[in-house]
């Protein structure tokens, strides 16, 4: 692999690149918040398998229609400082990429607008114009999460030790372990001890200064 002084930083979704758990917006229109709500903080604690716990909050979106996906889209909220970082990252030649244990119908509109290079995200599957309960293809766990980012620096031929994971929870610890530097974003208290660093500020603009970028 070619040895590059470019960065590739690879970021969560859900609470990190955008303030929301976009699950719960989704439950919100199936009426099942409060259960969602209560097994993603215990997924993200670390407290209960993510791929289990996923399985289990999508079966409460069964029956809702696609259209949910653009009302859903419209109350997503990017976290503050996320043009910056990615208008910051891009000036200096890296990349940037978003590995997320959400949905890729929510992710690849908000990429598209936000310019990220790679993003990967669960599929949720729709059968006659509606949720199904159920999910297509591989689970994006914590070894999806890794694998996504080995794989993406290999593809921009930027060298593992040049790879930045931010994540908050659970579920991001494998990335994290991967990265040259891992960043803890507004993060359980487990991320927190073992990221290299950690961000206690809602600004992603933050993470610019630990690659040199800004002062």
């Amino acid at each position: 692999m070619t040895v590059s002084h470019r960065f590739l930083i690879v970021l969560d979704a859900d609470s990190t690149l955008i303030e929301d758990e976009v699950i719960e917006l989704l439950a919100d229109a199936a009426g099942s918040r409060e259960l969602v709500a209560d097994v993603t903080e215990r997924a993200m604690r670390g407290e209960i398998d993510f791929a289990d716990s996923l399985r289990e909050r999508v079966k409460t979106l069964a029956g809702l229609p696609t259209s949910v996906f653009a009302e859903v889209g419209r109350l997503i909220r990017p976290t503050p400082g996320v043009h910056e970082l990615i208008a910051g990252i891009h000036a200096h030649g890296s990349r940037v990429g978003v590995v997320s244990g959400g949905f890729h119908e929510l992710l690849d509109p908000l990429a598209d607008t936000l310019g990220l290079d790679h993003w990967r995200a669960n599929r949720l599957e729709v059968v006659d114009g509606r949720l199904t309960g159920e999910l297509v293809g591989p689970i994006i766990d914590a070894t999806a999460k890794a694998d996504a980012l080995r794989e993406w620096a290999e593809a921009d031929q930027v060298d593992i030790r040049q790879t930045v994971a931010v994540g908050d929870g659970a579920n991001d610890l494998e990335m994290m372990a991967v990265a040259g530097l891992s960043v803890a974003f507004n993060a359980k208290p487990r991320v927190k001890e073992d990221a290299d660093v950690v961000i206690d500020v809602c600004d992603l603009s933050q993470v610019l200064p630990l690659l040199g970028f800004r002062g």
